[in-house]
């Protein structure tokens, strides 16, 4: 759907759509399965989804504007996670019709979680260099290998796993992308504790573990293409004008679906517990300076400013890369987003931290909003690396957008094959 050409008049009538609907349907009485499944069944969950897809087709920032209604009227936001971000546009775009009925809904309506087996220990930048290993063995397939810095793996039920299904193909086209479901014998999953105290990263070690063939997504030895959608969604979807958040996380085992609504609203709440998954946006800013008696000092106003110029170009950026996209031109528009984001991460974590001062660097209880600020100043500097390093987003809009020559790859159209393939 093109954006219109008044935002200011669009968004007013989605905010009082959102906000007509909360009135009727906001019971806080309500479990969280419950609400999820009537945010979802309503297009809320992914309000910028076609129709079709579970959707409302509206552009892709209704989802930031139909998040911040749900948060400022005290209801439970929509689920959040990478599945929402990267699996379920990803079935929909080349699994089957059956896949597509057995993994999405779970999805929107916030049963089921994701998580992203793709980095290797020596497979991150050169991910097409990835080791771990798929044999079939009739109608499944046995899986040995690890996997590193997969987000929220403990807390997801399933995982886009890239495993090589041929080794005497060059290293692209031995490649296939399976739906994994992580509660098996065979799956070890270790977490990675980070500088703010939180081990939102891990490393999963797969040994002998299965997958059914009917969950091979996109066809055996088809995976790079599909990666290729997925990491375009990724970096769309966390990029700046990009929107759909991680938080709050779905599925059973992040414990929200074990309370009502009202009590996961007060437990997501960014001064009521919310983690580094929820960064702090411009809106929050501004009503924290404003809060703070801030708003009219002069630095914060630029500050706040040059926050409000990034984020609105990252949407028309984006905005850009879409329409290209549907016409297959990509031209490095979802990289230019992804280095964007970055920019715009740290420096918002930078202005809730001028805001709240010293006691921003306390941590909870004892911080500003409960130490959100000095969390989100310690992982904004991740953001440089998750969704693929700044270096990697530059060389491929180099390559991709600038027509700059190939960086060498010797290795390029020859058979994986040999030691490599572990």
């Amino acid at each position: 759907m093109a954006e219109p050409p008044d935002d200011e008049a669009f968004d007013a009538t989605i905010t009082a759509e959102v906000e007509d609907w909360l009135r009727i349907h906001w019971d806080p009485s309500r479990s969280v399965e419950q609400w999820w499944s009537a945010v979802a069944a309503a297009g809320w969950t992914t309000p910028h989804f076609a129709v079709s897809w579970g959707g409302r087709g509206l552009p892709r920032r209704s989802q930031l504007l139909v998040r911040a209604v749900f948060r400022r009227f005290g209801a439970l936001m929509p689920p959040g996670g990478l599945g929402l971000l990267m699996a379920a546009p990803t079935i929909l775009t080349h699994g089957t019709p059956a896949q597509i009925a057995r993994f999405v809904p779970p999805m929107l309506d916030g049963r089921v979680a994701w998580c992203q087996l793709f980095s290797e220990p020596g497979a991150g930048s050169d991910l097409a260099g990835l080791r771990t290993r798929a044999v079939r063995d009739g109608d499944r397939w046995i899986i040995t290998g690890q996997k590193v810095w997969s987000s929220m793996a403990r807390e997801a039920d399933y995982g886009m796993l890239l495993a090589r299904t041929a080794i005497d193909r060059p290293k692209h086209a031995g490649i296939s992308w399976f739906a994994f479901r992580l509660d098996q014998p065979g799956v070890d999953i270790r977490p990675l504790r980070e500088a703010t105290g939180h081990a939102i990263f891990n490393e999963v070690f797969l040994d002998a573990a299965v997958v059914d063939d009917a969950d091979l997504i996109g066809g055996e030895g088809n995976g790079w293409a599909v990666t290729q959608t997925t990491l375009l969604f990724e970096r769309t979807g966390i990029g700046a004008g990009g929107g759909l958040a991680g938080f709050p996380y779905p599925g059973r085992k992040s414990g929200l679906l074990d309370h009502t609504a009202g009590e996961a609203a007060l437990m997501t709440a960014p001064a009521g517990g919310a983690t580094v998954l929820a960064l702090p946006e411009l809106v929050e800013l501004v009503e924290l300076a404003r809060r703070l008696g801030r708003a009219n000092d002069p630095l914060i106003r630029q500050r706040l400013a040059r926050l409000a110029t990034l984020t609105r170009i990252g949407e028309w950026t984006g905005q850009r890369g879409r329409s290209l996209g549907a016409a297959g031109m990509t031209g490095g528009f979802a990289n230019l987003g992804k280095l964007a984001q970055s920019k715009i991460v740290k420096l918002a974590a930078e202005i809730g931290m001028d805001l709240t001062g010293p006691a921003g660097l306390l941590s909870a209880p004892d911080g500003a909003d409960g130490g959100r600020y000095g969390e989100a100043i310690v992982f904004s500097t991740a953001s440089s690396i998750y969704g693929g390093t700044d270096e990697i987003q530059r060389n491929v809009i180099g390559e991709r957008a600038l027509g700059l020559p190939r960086e060498p790859d010797p290795e390029r159209g020859r058979p994986f094959g040999g030691a490599e393939a572990g």
